[in-house]
């Protein structure tokens, strides 16, 4: 009977509601048969924080899930009676190593049938010594990148867009493919890996297509666009201000944690993201559908410490303990911080350290 409870993976996800399709942080833990999921109380998960459960039995598993635009870090999960459940995880890695887990725990119920559940990236392969994350920075690059026109397709008319042969041809001419079926296989990379998205109605029905080699269309009349928008990157609205320069720095880490509010002193979950040059610490909230930061700060000057796990450490509210640390900022801003782990707590402080 203990072996059946035994956790094989657990910590923060987004998950879309039922009922009001509106996001909201959750606690998930994934066990041999099932996938369970809790309200965070106070900072942590407790047995009577339970919101549900999701039998493995019969379930399939889409990711990378292409249904939300402005999430494409999103996993779908269908059950056996056909009911949808949609998780946001904190980054790539984050989100392929939750549905690497969900997958081989599904396996593991049915053997025998573990082929149609295979990762479809096994048998989808790049290009030797193709780096995707190189070729976007060189499609982005002004002199010698893609040039993003208005295309029009039915009457619509989509702004910053390219069409999938337009694609192939500049992957060709720049040696990142030596035919065009190459070509279409490193696009049809890009677009799992949400580099790029579909935005005609050509290239979004085929992305509906089950086989990922036909997901990609080389094609003169199938529309893309990039997958981050450089307007949204650059409108911030509302109480918090930031400077470009803020979020111009490299990105060194990023993952979900809980910080306890400055005002109520309640625990929120955030998506936490660590850049260098310039050092800064942002949070979003994870919930939202914009990508602006809710709040963030400088590091230069902070002090970053672990806090003890027996008892509530002062300047803690609820009944908090472990995994906690604490960021003292140079304008002595005290920021309460909870990780998932001892491991994970660790991880960030030493990411972050150098940094002060």
């Amino acid at each position: 009977m203990e072996e059946e409870n035994v956790t094989i993976k657990e910590g923060f996800l987004v998950k879309r509601g039922h009922l009001v399709h509106n996001w909201k942080s959750r606690w998930f833990v994934l066990q041999k048969d099932k996938l369970l999921y809790y309200k965070l109380d106070g900072g942590q998960k407790r047995e009577s924080g339970l919101k549900g459960r999701i039998l493995l039995d019969g379930c399939s598993i889409t990711c990378p899930c292409l249904e939300y635009e402005n999430r494409p870090l999103a996993i779908k999960m269908k059950t056996k009676t056909s009911t949808d459940y949609f998780f946001e995880a904190s980054s790539r890695e984050h989100r392929d190593s939750w549905a690497a887990a969900i997958k081989r725990a599904i396996q593991a119920l049915h053997p025998e049938k573990a082929d149609p559940l295979r990762d479809i990236k096994s048998s989808f392969r790049l290009p030797t010594n193709i780096n995707l994350n190189q070729i976007v920075d060189a499609m982005n690059d002004s002199s010698n990148g893609m040039k993003p026109l208005s295309k029009t397709e039915q009457d619509s008319t989509y702004k910053d867009s390219f069409s999938g042969s337009v694609l192939v041809d500049w992957l060709v001419s720049r040696n990142y493919a030596s035919t065009r079926f190459e070509g279409v296989t490193v696009a049809s990379m890009l677009l799992v890996e949400n580099f790029i998205k579909p935005v005609g109605v050509r290239s979004f029905e085929a992305t509906r297509c089950g086989n990922v080699a036909e997901q990609f269309l080389d094609d003169s009349t199938a529309i893309y666009t990039f997958a981050e928008s450089k307007k949204k990157k650059s409108s911030f609205k509302g109480d918090f201000q930031l400077n470009s320069m803020d979020l111009s720095g490299t990105i060194q880490k990023q993952g979900y944690l809980a910080k306890q509010g400055h005002k109520r002193k309640n625990w929120k979950v955030r998506l936490f993201v660590l850049r260098s040059d310039p050092a800064f610490l942002h949070y979003y909230d994870p919930t939202r559908d914009d990508n602006r930061p809710v709040g963030g700060f400088p590091l230069r000057g902070c002090l970053i410490s672990a806090l003890e796990d027996n008892g509530v450490p002062i300047g803690v509210k609820g009944n908090v303990q472990g995994n906690l640390f604490k960021i003292i900022t140079k304008k002595d801003v005290h920021y309460y911080i909870q990780a998932g782990s001892k491991e994970e707590r660790i991880e960030w402080i030493e990411a972050i350290k150098p940094l002060t």
